[in-house]
């Protein structure tokens, strides 16, 4: 699971990738982190990191269009998605979706008691160099 000392995301799926962008850093103080508008960026403020998917990104595609919770849901990356998804299936978890894979990694869905999305997030490796 996520370690403590790295920033807490949060997802935010959103209609224009940029103009997001362009309204956390100009209003609100974030930095651009990554940016591959306009699918996906994802913008800091302090320990806060704020993902902001476009309708094209896979974190939109992993929404399932029936949940009553909204889109939006705390993203927690993991080490090993499909370990996570076997340990939890195996403690009763059911899931909101099915694992989806785009350009950053790998992801799936789940609620909480109350019905909140979780997304579980094991990122793409990165080539070494």
């Amino acid at each position: 699971m996520t370690a403590a000392d790295q920033f807490a995301s949060v997802r935010y799926l959103v209609d224009d990738v940029q103009a997001a962008i362009d309204f956390y850093t100009a209003h609100l103080g974030f930095t651009v982190r990554t940016s591959a508008a306009p699918a996906f960026a994802d913008v800091t403020r302090g320990p806060l990191r704020l993902l902001l998917s476009g309708p094209a990104s896979s974190g939109a595609r992993a929404t399932p269009n029936d949940t009553l919770a909204g889109r939006n849901r705390i993203h927690l990356i993991v080490e090993n998605l499909d370990s996570e998804i076997d340990r939890l299936g195996a403690a009763g978890v059911s899931f909101r979706s099915d694992v989806v894979a785009g350009p950053g990694g790998r992801q799936i869905l789940l609620t909480d008691p109350a019905g909140n999305l979780i997304e579980l997030f094991q990122p793409a490796q990165q080539p070494t160099t």
